[in-house]
This record gives structure tokens, C-alpha cells and sequence, in this order.
């Protein structure tokens, strides 16, 4: 993604576009392993060392409030970060920490049918989140 379309992208959300945000959002797409917080600023530190951890983590709870990015727990209970908005889930390696994006129109239209059916007693889903967890074969770490 271009720094235009990051900036396109805070705009269209009513966010100020500064360099932090800029730098932070092109730092978790450019890594594109569903960071942590600890991996975008070691990234960011490179180009703009004088962007505070604070500001990070604070930038971080914008852009997943105004819906930039998405929160992903890990089963080992670290928080990453995903940029992927697509309706999606994933696949998570046991051994390795890693993650990947699993993209499935079958799997989602079968969630969307089953709760659609299945009611829950007084409860609005606003998002179901499946990981799978499990080892890749070919891991390539």
C-alpha cells in the first residue's frame, strides 16, 4: 500500500494524518506477519527514532477503534496486529508463533447460515473470529 492510500485511509476515518500514524500503519502493513507492538516499533526505530513507545501504543488504539486494523490474540496470549479488513481467519502454528491470514467464502457463508438460524438469547454478535491452531508443515521461518 502507497503512503497515499495510508493517507486516503486516515481521512476517509476522520483521523489527522501525521507522520506517526503514517509511519505505524505502513510499519504493520510492510511487516505483513500480524506484528506486535514490540515488532512495529523495532521496524519504525530504523526511519523515525524519535516516535515514542507511548505514542505507538496510543496510535495503535486509534487505528483499531476507527476500525485501520484489528487486534489478534494469540494463543499464547501476545496481542499482534493485523491490516487485513477483509473478512477473514487464521491459522495459527503452535511451534512457531506464526500466523497466517486464511481467507475462506465457504467457511464464512457457513458461520454467517449458522447464526442466522441459531439464535443466541439476548446477544448481538458483531464479529466471529475463528484461529485455527494447529503446525504448518513447511514452516518457513
Amino acid at each position: 500500500m502507497k503512503i497515499s492510500e495510508i493517507r486516503n485511509k486516515l481521512i476517509e476515518k476522520g483521523l489527522k494524518v501525521t507522520p506517526q500514524r503514517i509511519a505505524i500503519l505502513e510499519a504493520i502493513i510492510k511487516l505483513n506477519n500480524h506484528p506486535t507492538a514490540e515488532n512495529i516499533i523495532d521496524y519504525i526505530r530504523n526511519n523515525h527514532p524519535n516516535i515514542a513507545t507511548a505514542t505507538v501504543y496510543k496510535v495503535l488504539d486509534a487505528l483499531v477503534v476507527n476500525e485501520l486494523i484489528k487486534k489478534v490474540k494469540t494463543e499464547r496470549d501476545v496481542m499482534r496486529y493485523d491490516a487485513v479488513m477483509e473478512n477473514h481467519h487464521h491459522l495459527y502454528c503452535s511451534e512457531s508463533n506464526r500466523i497466517e491470514d486464511f481467507f475462506d467464502k465457504e467457511l464464512n457463508e457457513m458461520i454467517d447460515k449458522y447464526f442466522e438460524n441459531k439464535k443466541i438469547p439476548d446477544f448481538k454478535i458483531e464479529d466471529v473470529k475463528l484461529q485455527v491452531i494447529g503446525k504448518f508443515l513447511k514452516d518457513n521461518e
